[in-house]
């Protein structure tokens, strides 16, 4: 089994995953619009955005689409966790990631972390970054 992650957006999807590709280092590995598949005629006016896009992180993937009136809500009651080794490389993508985004608890040393961070993106996805400390 696999969880993957799958990410929504009010029409901003493309711009959302070139940040998050710059920011992770991911490959995208497949998309497609609303106006390649049969609902083209559903939603003429979202022909250009995303229904589906998958972005390759090492192993992982990261999932996301546009969702257009009246299936859009902002995202609550959770938060993707990225879980890092390094502090330099949890520092480099907390600062690309939360630019421009709302910051609930900036990056520092908790008790249990070496860094700790809570944040939303530009776009409204809700972001965890953790540094574990040794148990």
């Amino acid at each position: 089994m696999h969880i993957q992650p799958y990410l929504n957006f009010n029409g901003q999807c493309d711009e959302a995953f070139r940040l998050h590709q710059q920011a992770l280092g991911g490959t995208i590995v497949g998309r497609f619009t609303f106006g390649d598949s049969p609902m083209a005629k559903q939603y003429p006016e979202w022909a250009d955005k995303v229904m589906h896009i998958g972005m390759r992180i090492g192993e992982q993937m990261l999932l996301g689409s546009d969702a257009p009136p009246p299936h859009y809500s902002q995202p609550q009651g959770l938060r993707v966790c990225l879980e890092f080794q390094d502090i330099d490389e949890a520092e480099r993508i907390y600062q690309a990631l939360s630019e421009g985004g709302q910051v609930g608890m900036p990056l520092q040393e908790t008790f249990w972390a070496k860094r700790f961070a809570m944040f939303s993106d530009r776009f409204g996805t809700p972001w965890m970054i953790n540094v574990s400390k040794p148990m």
